[in-house]
């Protein structure tokens, strides 16, 4: 089913049809007796690495999620060696996606455009609605599936790219992993389609909002799991716009 944008404060009966486990997430996170988000901005400190073998660099995160035109614009700024600053900026717009990095803000590192980003910046936009953002899904062209009584299935679509996840939730509600098939990580060998998934370590009551305490971003590779990012949103600045303005 397609979702819709809620005037007023969302109720039970706007998400009595969904699924199960899905009614239980949307209650777990306070989505009732608040109108539906369409955007936030968000800043959050974190670490990343880009191999398995790498020590985690500090880093910070900036990002703001539109519902009502579907963009998403993400910036990370880390320090390798503690001197090199380097930024990258992963952006969503009207169907197309990219990843842009520099170092010392002169050298390209990193540039990624295509069919392979298109999807994969819209799946993580899905990702950043689950987590962060959890009544935008009610402003979105989502399809609500059910899978079994943990876990439900979403599709998005947005300018003829469809991508799909699914989340596990525990007895609560509480999301515990996201997982798609949509995105690409680039190899030594080229871009390949892998498993990735965002794994929470708990949930935390702010201001009236669920948020997750932390969550890590991990690529599923034929050698094992590799979790190349992880942010503390315990402490994160994050506002919101709502559907009533």
């Amino acid at each position: 089913m397609t979702s819709t944008i809620h005037a007023g404060p969302i109720t039970a009966d706007h998400i009595a049809h969904l699924p199960a486990p899905a009614q239980r997430y949307l209650t777990f996170t306070c989505v009732p007796g608040r109108p539906a988000d369409v955007s936030f901005h968000a800043t959050a400190h974190g670490f990343f690495r880009t191999r398995p073998n790498q020590r985690w660099i500090a880093c910070t995160s900036e990002q703001h999620n539109d519902a009502t035109d579907l963009t998403r614009d993400f910036r990370l700024r880390l320090r390798l060696a503690h001197l090199i600053p380097v930024r990258a900026r992963d952006l969503y717009e009207e169907g197309h996606g990219r990843m842009h990095a520099t170092a010392l803000g002169l050298f390209t590192v990193a540039d990624g455009q295509g069919r392979e980003f298109d999807l994969g910046e819209l799946v993580t936009f899905l990702n950043d609605a689950v987590l962060l953002a959890p009544s935008m899904l009610l402003c979105l062209p989502v399809e609500w599936t059910a899978i079994d009584e943990h876990t439900f299935g979403l599709t998005l679509t947005d300018h003829g790219n469809t991508v799909t996840a699914q989340v596990t939730v525990d007895d609560r509600g509480a999301p515990r992993v996201f997982t798609t098939e949509d995105r690409w990580a680039v190899l030594p060998e080229g871009p390949r389609r892998t498993r990735w998934s965002t794994p929470v370590d708990g949930w935390c009551l702010v201001a009236g909002r669920m948020r997750p305490r932390r969550g890590t971003a991990v690529w599923h590779l034929p050698d094992g799991p590799f979790a190349y990012a992880q942010f503390d949103y315990t402490n994160a600045d994050i506002t919101y716009a709502t559907a009533s303005g």
